[in-house]
């Protein structure tokens, strides 16, 4: 026993020489574990503590968060935009045009002269509401009255933005304006405050983690043992919803995070911890004993999921050079979501294989007895797949490379906004408002556009002039004065939908053609605001900033590569294949949500899609990668035969990294069921990205190019290698077994 082991070990029987994987130090000497082997062996000696302690925290964290509530808000400010600078001048000035406002739609097929009465009695109380900066009757504009009289709207100033008003104040707003309906007249509320406090949630969490327990059982053939993946999984997002939750009264998080992290979380949980148990199984089946077995996978598999846990967490925090308010809280979230999962993975599943330790060893030594008994060898499938694919290594990487430029094509054609009211569902009130006002009035109804003049009467005068005879604006409004005086704003209502790319190159005239020379005859300052044009310029802001995220994520990613592996090639054929997958997985996104394919509304992709996909699915990506290469690595440095290493590995890790992929596919789909067109992307996003990266990467791409790179794949120039610190996946066991250099 070495004088420095944790915990008495029995001397190892010698056996015939170590197999793929095998992690047995030789005969007659113990290896000491490694850091997370160490870990394992007190989670292991102190299980019901390690238990307990996690069972208090989560709870403690859980009944706190509920306690003190929640304070998510959304920030979509950018500083530096005009539409930013405009809502900046509105509120210096006290102008009601400073809040977001909500619109009262009336139809009466009959007319709406006879019902002038008591609309005017309903607005009059809308107006004495808690929120409500200013109420403008339709009565008292002609412009807010369809051409046939039939349709016309009111507009509901709110004193604050719509993500700041309390949502209890906006449900009296609409209860309010439709107790007049009646009598042939109709009374529908539209708005993103409307829309905000309509959305509901849905059963997606629990359809996902459903399924990845019928997978695990399928696995594994037991409940016991497909519970524990699942278990850690939960414990992990229940405590880092709480500590955000908690966090969101210091930091700003939006609104849309609690979802995203149990959707990132429970398919990353579950991965890690299956990863762990995994090689736990497979050391059990070779015979070693329980509390070796559990040291030998936290060394190995342990030491994998921390790794790639680190480079998800990495690719997260690219998100904060963005600078983009709203996501730097979402990326913060996520990244805590996977630390908590990564600690859980690696402290609370010792614990749990110690307490079901024995009753999993007698099922999974069973289970291989039976299959040893009909003649079924374990990953023999793949390792045929990998000497199918070592044979014609160029067919398999060209068909697979084919395939995903194919389905990246679409994603250069991806628009960026934001989805609006016509976008939800048609029994919501915030839709019916929306197809009644693109009705009464045209589809840029919906979508205004607030310039802002910064100057003497006559300059906003003008502004409305100039307005009103630019192609591509239906209607305007008087110029509405600021309570000092000195700004003044007129809406403008384009005559094509918000969502609509000629609406956007409006925005983008109007800027950078029609304002400037108005400027320049009247001395004022004009500025285009409003929500349709917040919404392009973030989705300008994103798209000019992905360069510099790309950039980040995967020059630090390749760098923590490059020190696991001490090798050029691999970080290099990683960024690569991430890169691809992901581009393939927009390309998806682009096809069915942008082009309407499977019966989708057609819209831009969300703004944030891209980046936030790019982040989550190049970190997850990494699991794979990860795990598959350094089982080849392990091989490598025992047998120092390239192609046999390949194979090996792949014959190792196939069963396991399908059985994880279809888990994360699984739970990321169920969001697809969601009622959020946001989520409803995300979901298809990475699902497809990890069905891609599975099915074709990790099976074909990546066993083609290592035996096309043989030797050459582990190659590192000596002036690099001898600067570069040692750190290894491996544990001390694997390393004293590889032949000497």
């Amino acid at each position: 026993m070495h004088p420095h082991s944790p915990e008495p070990s029995p001397s190892p029987t010698p056996r015939p020489g170590p197999g793929p994987g095998s992690s047995s130090a030789p005969a007659g000497r113990v290896a000491r574990p490694a850091a997370f082997g160490r870990l394992a062996s007190w989670s292991r000696r102190h299980r019901w503590g390690a238990l307990l302690l996690w069972v208090a925290v989560v709870a403690v964290v859980t009944v706190g968060s509920q306690a003190a509530g929640s304070a998510y808000r959304n920030d979509f400010s950018l500083p530096g935009t005009d539409s930013q600078a405009a809502a900046d001048l509105l509120e210096r000035h006290g102008s009601a045009q400073a809040g977001d406002s909500v619109q009262i739609v009336l139809q009466d097929p009959a007319g709406l002269s006879g019902a002038r009465a008591e609309v005017e009695r309903t607005l009059d109380r809308v107006s004495a509401l808690p929120s409500v900066a200013e109420v403008r009757s339709p009565y008292a504009d002609a412009a807010a009255v369809s051409a046939d009289g039939t349709i016309a709207y009111a507009t509901v100033v709110l004193d604050a933005k719509a993500e700041e008003v309390p949502g209890e104040d906006i449900a009296r707003i609409v209860d309010t304006a439709r107790s007049a309906a009646g009598d042939g007249l109709t009374i529908e509320l539209g708005g993103e405050a409307v829309r905000g406090a309509e959305e509901g949630g849905g059963a997606a969490e629990g359809a996902g983690m459903l399924a990845a327990l019928v997978i695990l059982v399928l696995l594994f053939g037991s409940v016991v043992a497909a519970a524990l993946p699942l278990v850690t999984a939960v414990f992990a997002v229940g405590g880092a919803v709480g500590l955000i939750a908690l966090a969101s009264h210091v930091f700003t998080v939006a609104d849309f995070t609690p979802p995203i992290m149990m959707l990132v979380g429970l398919g990353v949980g579950v991965d890690y911890a299956l990863l762990i148990f995994y090689r736990y199984r497979h050391e059990l089946v070779r015979g070693t004993d329980r509390d070796t077995a559990a040291r030998t996978a936290l060394d190995a598999a342990g030491r994998t999921v921390f790794f790639a846990g680190c480079t998800v967490i990495i690719a997260l925090l690219g998100l904060v050079a963005l600078g983009l308010g709203a996501l730097q809280g979402v990326a913060l979230a996520v990244a805590l979501t996977v630390l908590v999962t990564m600690a859980a993975s690696l402290t609370l599943l010792p614990a749990l294989l110690a307490l079901f330790g024995a009753r999993i060893q007698r099922h999974v030594l069973k289970r291989a007895a039976k299959a040893g008994a009909k003649g079924t060898e374990e990953g023999r499938g793949w390792r045929r797949l990998a000497v199918a694919v070592q044979r014609r290594p160029l067919p398999a990487l060209l068909a697979a490379a084919v395939a995903l430029l194919a389905l990246s094509a679409p994603a250069a054609g991806m628009r960026l906004g934001f989805a609006d009211a016509g976008n939800d569902p048609a029994a919501s009130t915030s839709r019916k408002a929306y197809d009644l006002l693109a009705e009464g009035f045209g589809p840029g109804f919906n979508g205004p556009l607030i310039a802002v003049s910064q100057g003497d009467e006559g300059a906003a005068t003008a502004l409305r002039a100039t307005l009103t005879d630019t192609p591509g604006i239906a209607a305007t409004t008087p110029p509405l004065p600021s309570s000092d005086g000195a700004v003044s704003t007129v809406i403008a209502f384009p005559a094509t939908a918000p969502q609509a790319e000629p609406t956007a190159d409006l925005v983008h005239t109007l800027r950078d053609e029609v304002l400037p020379g108005l400027a320049d005859r009247t001395g004022a300052t004009y500025l285009i605001g409003g929500p349709t044009a917040a919404a392009q310029d973030f989705a300008d802001s994103v798209s000019s900033r992905i360069p510099l995220f790309v950039t980040i994520v995967v020059g630090l990613s390749s760098i923590l590569l490059l020190l696991v592996f001490r090798s050029l090639w691999i970080p290099v054929k990683a960024a690569v294949l991430n890169l691809l997958s992901i581009a393939a997985a927009l390309g998806v996104i682009t096809l069915v949500f942008q082009h309407g394919w499977f019966g989708v509304q057609p819209g831009p992709v969300e703004a944030f899609i891209p980046v936030m996909i790019f982040a989550i699915v190049f970190g997850l990506s990494m699991d794979y990668e990860v795990f598959l290469v350094s089982r080849i690595h392990e091989e490598w440095e025992r047998t120092r035969d390239s192609a046999l290493a390949v194979r090996e590995g792949l014959a190792a890790t196939g069963r396991v990294i399908t059985a994880a992929a279809a888990i994360m596919i699984v739970v990321f789909a169920a969001f697809v069921l969601s009622p959020s067109r946001m989520l409803q992307q995300f979901g298809l996003g990475l699902a497809t990205a990890i069905l891609l990266d599975a099915a074709l990467i990790r099976c074909l791409v990546v066993p083609a190019v290592m035996h096309l790179l043989g030797d050459r794949a582990w190659w590192l120039p000596s002036p690099l290698a001898r600067h570069l610190p040692k750190v290894r996946l491996e544990s001390e066991a694997d390393s004293e077994r590889a032949p000497a250099r």
